[in-house]
């Protein structure tokens, strides 16, 4: 199946943290939070601004992003664990 966010909405992919410390201990499931990372998996065409033309996102599929803690609504698309969210919760885009 695929998924094509509308307007302003991004859907995002979590991407998982170690499950070990630098240190060697390895971190249970129950004492581990929620990555904020996550990579961009679609957007969609753009915000609609008052005037009625379109802005188009500032992120862009495979960017990688920090995002709120509470942001976004946990979806499932074939199988995977996704997020979807608007472009204003993202914080903003890690760059390598």
């Amino acid at each position: 199946m695929a998924f094509r966010p509308l307007h302003d909405r991004v859907l995002v992919k979590r991407i998982e943290e170690e499950a070990k410390t630098k240190g060697g201990i390895i971190i249970p499931d129950t004492a581990k939070e929620k990555p904020q990372e996550a990579e961009v998996v679609a957007v969609g065409s753009g915000a609609i601004k008052e005037d009625g033309s379109v802005r188009t996102l500032d992120v862009k599929k495979g960017d990688r992003v920090l995002f709120g803690k509470w942001s976004g609504t946990e979806v499932t698309v074939d199988g995977d664990e996704l997020l979807i969210m608007k472009e204003s919760d993202i914080l903003g885009i890690i760059e390598n």
